[in-house]
């Protein structure tokens, strides 16, 4: 089990993301017990037989970043967690479907940025609709993701619209009288 970040507190996560190693058939991946996300070919491939499961609540997806939001348009009621991978920090395409799904969809479940995911980015993860960071497993210790639940305050008021705040500063704030 890891720690993440979930809604602005430290949690212990048990949740299993599944993936898929080199060569292997995505239709006759076997699954691990337990909560788990899975990747979008393996939904698609297996819609049918996860879907009760993700009713439940024991099955996520997650999308890589050249996968289209729209794939899931019809599951999203019924997904309780969508995951973003992130393979790398500088791919910022999961910012992109993250606000997709948030504004476009109206997803208003659990949405997780998984992978390479940097302290440094948490606060922008945050304000395009992300409420759950799971960095990779052993980049931090729990001591230091406490430390990074701070950095989300690090900026009071940000000045551009975003997924959280629809208004840029200079809409939210009293214009003086001329």
């Amino acid at each position: 089990m890891s720690d993440i970040i979930k809604r602005g507190k430290l949690h212990t996560d048990d949740w299993t993301i599944v993936r898929q190693a080199e060569g292997e058939d995505i239709a006759s991946l076997e699954l691990p017990a337990g909560r788990v996300i899975v990747p979008l070919p393996l939904w698609l491939a297996r819609r049918d037989s996860l879907l009760a499961k993700a009713e439940a609540g024991v099955v996520g997806v997650w999308l890589a970043g050249d996968e289209d939001p729209a794939t899931l348009a019809d599951d999203l009621l019924r997904l309780q967690l969508i995951a973003i991978d992130f393979p790398k920090f500088a791919d910022g395409r999961g910012y992109s479907i993250a606000t997709l799904l948030r504004t476009r969809y109206g997803y208003a479940d659990e949405l997780r940025a998984i992978g390479d995911v940097l302290r440094d980015q948490f606060f922008y993860l945050s304000r395009c609709g992300f409420d759950a960071l799971q960095p990779k497993e052993g980049k931090y210790t729990r001591v230091q993701l406490e430390a990074a639940l701070a950095s989300l305050n690090d900026f009071s008021e940000p000045y551009q619209a975003a997924v959280d705040r629809a208004e840029p500063l200079f809409r939210r704030r009293p214009r003086e009288a001329a």
